[in-house]
């Protein structure tokens, strides 16, 4: 492949995951930046080992922030970037179709992006999710990162975006515990959102642009009632159910729980 690459990875303590992540990516990159926010677990140790040059930068409150700042300032070299968080990896069909496809890109084509495939409590959910695609790979200088607390996407400053057919891997390997902290965490960003209706879908590509419009419709319907309309259409319309035990404890977390704690918080502030 003669079009080189550049990865970001924004990292936080992340041993569990970085390694992994960064063996998939090695065969196609030219160059590899960890934006570390100050990891005390090692982290910073095995990104270098494995090739990539880390770089410590604070956190600025939330990971959009901290990808624009990464997009401003690490000295990227390569024909595209691709990004992606350390939970996550390529598949080898993935890895394929970049290295086979990304020359042959006509010039108007700026952005690409990939089928995600979730990986939970060790099983893949092959249901109760609509399929999502993401622009997770773009030429230099032709995509930025949405200002937003929750749920940011890159963008494409112009030109097209095309789909590539194979997936990349969310596969996060924290227990519940862990998992459960980091989503009352979001909750709040998720209010703020809810409550302020930030559902602009300029520049946004395919699913993701669709799923905009999706929340901005959920933000129209009853608080509470819609957690659980949310939680049955994953479990049961989407054949949640079909995932077995890790299909229903994501359906009911993700869905119901989840949902129901951000209108909690909803509730609270509507009622000061």
């Amino acid at each position: 492949m003669h079009t080189t690459l550049s990865v970001i990875i924004l990292t936080y303590d992340e041993r569990l995951h970085i390694r992994r992540c960064l063996e998939r990516i090695r065969p196609l990159a030219s160059e590899v930046f960890v934006v570390d926010c100050h990891s005390t677990d090692g982290t910073q140790t095995i990104a270098r080992d494995l090739g990539a040059t880390v770089v410590e930068h604070d956190w600025p409150g939330c990971q959009a922030e901290q990808m624009r700042w990464a997009l401003d300032n690490l000295p990227l070299t390569g024909d595209w970037v691709l990004r992606l968080d350390a939970d996550e990896y390529l598949t080898e069909e993935l890895i394929a179709e970049i290295a086979g496809r990304l020359d042959g890109l006509p010039p108007d084509v700026t952005g690409v992006t990939f089928r995600l495939r979730r990986v939970f409590l060790g099983r893949r959910l092959r249901f109760g999710n609509p399929t999502i695609r993401l622009l997770r790979l773009w030429r230099r200088g032709q995509a930025f990162c949405e200002r937003r607390a929750m749920d940011e996407h890159m963008r494409v400053r112009a030109g097209r975006v095309v789909d590539f057919a194979h997936d990349f891997v969310d596969h996060n390997l924290n227990d519940l515990t862990w998992w459960s902290r980091k989503h009352l965490g979001y909750a709040k960003r998720e209010a703020d959102d809810l409550g302020e209706g930030a559902f602009a879908t300029d520049g946004l590509a395919g699913q993701a642009a669709s799923k905009r419009r999706m929340k901005a419709r959920y933000a129209r319907l009853p608080l509470f009632w819609r957690a659980w309309a949310y939680f049955l259409y994953r479990y049961v319309v989407r054949l949640g159910f079909l995932d077995g035990t890790p299909g229903f404890l994501w359906a009911f977390l993700q869905a119901l729980w989840y949902r129901s704690f951000v209108d909690a918080l909803l509730y609270e502030r509507r009622r000061r």
